[in-house]
């Protein structure tokens, strides 16, 4: 059991017999009334938001994760193939346990959140950016360059397409934001 004052991102908490991480909190000290905490709550299984306030000093259950290290093996008809970087256990997971599935390419570190009382996974969490070739795009035009905003559609070695600015070309290396799925920057 743990109070409001324990809070911080990234904590896991048991509501209504089901996993929730802290995403953002906000202890809120309104000048009539007493003090809360308003939080944005992820999901762990479906990964829907939620919005929850609780009063300040309330109780809630923690639950117990653990987050160990494992590599991108390979996909197949089973699912996504991962393997412990320690034990050489390997997993498999499912699509839906993976936030940034087609920003994954083989040999790739990522964390697994496995629930410690059950051992199941629930979630596998990609680094925040990984690099990227652009295997194709279409050439920028030259004088296209002037607006920062203008974008065209790039696919990347995994398949995935995604929007890069006008100066990117086939070829390039690439940042790519896993948490949006967008383009970060180029890479020398």
């Amino acid at each position: 059991m743990a109070t409001t004052s324990d809070f911080r991102n990234g904590l896991c908490l048991e509501i209504d017999k089901e996993l929730y991480t802290i995403v953002q909190f906000l202890h809120v000290k309104p000048g009539k009334g007493p003090a809360f905490v308003r939080t944005k709550l992820k999901h762990l299984k479906t990964g829907k938001v939620l919005d929850k306030t609780f009063n300040a000093g309330v109780k809630v259950d923690i639950a117990r994760v653990e987050r160990r290290p494992y590599q991108f093996l390979y996909k197949d008809d089973l699912g996504f193939h991962f393997m412990h970087k320690e034990t050489f256990e390997q997993v498999i997971l499912s699509e839906d346990l993976i936030d940034a599935h087609e920003l994954l390419i083989e040999g790739q570190d990522a964390e697994v959140v496995y629930h410690a009382d059950s051992e199941t996974p629930l979630s596998c969490d990609l680094p925040p950016f990984v690099e990227m070739e652009v295997t194709y795009t279409e050439p920028g035009v030259k004088g296209d360059t002037t607006s920062t905003s203008s974008q065209k559609p790039a696919t990347i070695e995994t398949g995935a397409t995604i929007n890069v600015p006008l100066f990117i070309n086939k070829g390039d290396k690439i940042k790519v934001d896993t948490r949006t799925k967008s383009y970060a920057e180029r890479v020398k």
